[in-house]
């Protein structure tokens, strides 16, 4: 079979050998690409004659799928599939699978390290520093002792809520199942609601789908305790931006710290948070760990290895 991956997902060079050997022995090819593609035209010239093809975010529309009659697997170096045109990728019979939980810690941490920054506002204070500035009276906020709202306690939210267990923090959390482990620790499911009215902190850990779709707008953040703070390392489709933006400028949110948005950074010139007052942004970096990634890459390579033998695992679609 012709296995291509298609924009670099960090493999490293010991992996990767182990990977060539094990496919060279069974008469299949391997094409792997340095650079993401520049545009749709070049992806598709990538994917066009591809049996299984490989991406992280690397976005592939039903058009790109259309023209790809060769491909029978879709094995995304990622945990959300939603850059994936899952539907024609279903017309055509394809298959996904994901790499999941590869970076439960490397999210878990940062999203921690944003909190803890809008609380403390490490980032504003480092650049008030270098430009001569002092402590000025400042004050920050300690976690402790804080009500927090977890919105969907998968593996990441899950990890999440038991580190602020950590921190004497009172855990709510809002999820489409709840999990016996957490209430054990302390953890309580109550609705969405409840949730945004009592959180003096929501972090968002919920994947991107028709059903999640701008979930907070500017009802949802009317509906927040006055002053609280909004964390999202989940998906940037999931919030309406211009809504967050503007309950920021009003006061109704002291904060934000946000990792992901609608689309790839570079964010463009307009975009509303990047004029938002007491906000952190990151460039989608909450993967982007040295463990992770060479997780990610033993995932990928096992997947495609246990399809070929014909024993799919994380097996999406």
């Amino acid at each position: 079979m012709k296995i291509v991956i298609a924009e670099p997902i960090g493999m490293c060079f010991s992996d990767l050998n182990e990977f060539i050997y094990n496919l060279e022995n069974f008469g299949h090819e391997l094409i792997i690409f340095e650079a993401r593609p520049e545009n749709d035209i070049e992806l598709l010239n990538r994917l066009r004659e591809a049996e299984i093809a490989v991406v992280s975010n690397l976005p592939i529309s039903g058009e790109i799928i259309q023209q790809c009659s060769k491909l029978r697997l879709i094995s995304v170096a990622f945990t959300g599939i939603d850059h994936i045109d899952v539907e024609q990728c279903k017309k055509q019979k394809i298959q996904i699978c994901n790499a999941a939980a590869y970076s439960t810690l490397a999210v878990s941490e940062l999203t921690i390290g944003l909190i803890l920054d809008v609380l403390r506002k490490t980032t504003e204070l480092h650049s008030h520093t270098l430009n001569g500035g002092t402590r000025n009276q400042f004050l920050g906020t300690e976690l402790s002792g804080k009500t927090v709202g977890v919105v969907g306690t998968g593996d990441i939210g899950g990890k999440v809520a038991e580190i602020l267990i950590a921190f004497d923090c009172k855990v709510l959390a809002y999820s489409r199942t709840s999990k016996a482990k957490l209430m054990k620790i302390g953890v309580e499911y109550v609705d969405l609601d409840f949730l945004l009215n009592q959180s003096d902190i929501i972090t968002l850990h919920i994947p991107h789908t028709s059903e999640t779709n701008l979930m907070f707008n500017k009802e949802s953040f009317s509906k927040m305790k006055p002053a609280s703070y909004f964390i999202n390392t989940a998906r940037g489709k999931v919030v309406d931006s211009q809504a967050l933006a503007e309950a920021l400028i009003s006061g109704k949110l002291s904060g934000a710290a946000v990792d992901v948005y609608e689309y790839e950074p570079p964010l463009q010139e307009n975009h509303p948070l990047l004029s938002a007052p007491n906000i952190v942004l990151t460039p989608h970096i909450a993967f982007a760990t040295k463990e992770a990634i060479e997780n990610r890459s033993k995932i990928v390579i096992h997947n495609i290895l246990t399809w070929l033998d014909g024993k799919p695992e994380n097996i999406c679609l």
